[in-house]
């Protein structure tokens, strides 16, 4: 954990408003996710957080990476560049997937050449997929349930089951290699459920498809939505971890590889926000403190990930319940109307929220002309 001292001496350094990412707690929490779910691969989720240092960390320490947009490809990629190209085709063969099942033609075009695995959910992705990146092998992903998801996905995304067979075999006739299933449970799942009902769902889908002649399906992508420890209402990974590879041994053939896109779970706990105070009022007789980073910014997650941060301040004192707002003039910028701080804090002190690290700053924006926060890296 990075300190209290730490974190006012880079605010001494640097100024504020700090995104500081600890690069220990990230293969912290990609060696935990390891250990406790032996038989998957670990593919981060680049759009969690996609800062070019943290792909590199998870680079070197093994991981293989979940990319959404050529963007995010080409952030993965700038760690092979210099391989010869054999070895680059064997890494992104073997090493991404490229899981957004809605891509345009002109991603399609780019990706062919390298052959990564792509999701699909529907008969149109199967037409431009055959015309624009033949090369590929794909992966049906399913509608799976994502009751109990602080962010649901299956409205926009995934086939059904009554769908599956004849999509696997509408891309299999397009003359698409099928390399397996997939299934997201939304992100933030704290309904361990959604999980068992998944692979349940798919261990009788590769029966129906093999029943009917096609053996080339060997992979399994189990997804996201892997809880990320935000507060005590988050019950342990371990505890998830365990009846996953119950459910993975009892239903799942030992020749299916089965991935993962850990995203929130490697990244949240690995970042902190640091932040100054700018501005002290009273508002309808509730204390009320201003500071330099907000919703457009580091705090972007309370509107577009239905996250709820909290703060910790720098010096003690009696406290009360404030609301806390960002620096743009604009009322959405509100971080929290509930937030207990001391009630004596002044401008220049400063406020620190912890397990910040996902879907923060990857949604910063310079909004009414405010910049991000600086990001630092910080090795322990």
């Amino acid at each position: 954990m990075i300190t209290t001292d730490i974190l006012q001496q880079l605010a001494k350094t640097h100024g504020t408003p700090l995104f500081v990412i600890d690069h220990e707690e990230l293969l912290c929490n990609y060696e935990m996710f390891k250990k406790n779910l032996p038989r998957v691969q670990a593919y981060y989720a680049v759009k969690a957080n996609p800062d070019p240092a943290i792909v590199k960390t998870l680079f070197n320490a093994g991981a293989s990476f979940d990319v959404s947009s050529i963007a995010e490809f080409e952030s993965v990629y700038e760690n092979i560049k210099d391989l010869p190209e054999q070895e680059q085709h064997d890494w992104i063969w073997n090493n991404i997937i490229y899981a957004n099942p809605i891509k345009a033609e002109e991603t399609l075009q780019v990706l062919d050449k390298y052959q990564p695995l792509l999701t699909f959910d529907n008969s149109e992705e199967v037409v431009k997929m055959s015309q624009h990146a033949p090369n590929s092998r794909v992966v049906l992903r399913l509608r799976v349930s994502n009751a109990g998801a602080m962010v649901e996905l299956s409205s926009k995304f995934g086939a059904a089951h009554e769908e599956a067979l004849d999509l696997i075999f509408e891309a299999i006739n397009a003359g698409l290699t099928v390399a397996g299933l997939s299934f997201h449970v939304g992100s933030q799942t704290t309904n361990f459920e959604n999980y068992m009902q998944a692979i349940n769902l798919a261990a009788l889908i590769f029966k129906e498809v093999k029943a009917r002649g096609y053996d080339q399906m060997n992979l399994l992508d189990i997804g996201g939505g892997f809880p990320a420890p935000y507060d005590e209402s988050v019950k342990p990974f371990s505890e998830l971890a365990k009846r996953i590879n119950t459910e993975l041994d009892r239903l799942i053939s030992p020749d299916i590889k089965i991935i993962a896109e850990p995203g929130r779970f490697i990244a949240a706990t690995a970042a902190t926000a640091v932040s100054k105070i700018i501005g002290k009022a009273v508002r309808h007789g509730k204390l009320c403190y201003y500071i330099d980073d907000g919703v457009y910014h580091t705090f972007s997650g309370v509107i577009f990930d239905h996250c709820q941060y909290h703060f910790d301040a720098f010096k003690t004192g009696p406290t009360q319940i404030c609301t806390v707002f960002g620096p743009t003039c604009d009322g959405l910028d509100v971080i929290s109307m509930t937030e207990e701080l001391p009630s004596n804090l002044e401008r220049g002190d400063l406020l620190s929220s912890k397990n910040i690290g996902a879907y923060s700053a990857a949604t910063s924006t310079y909004f009414n002309g405010f910049p991000p926060a600086k990001i630092i890296h910080v090795n322990r």
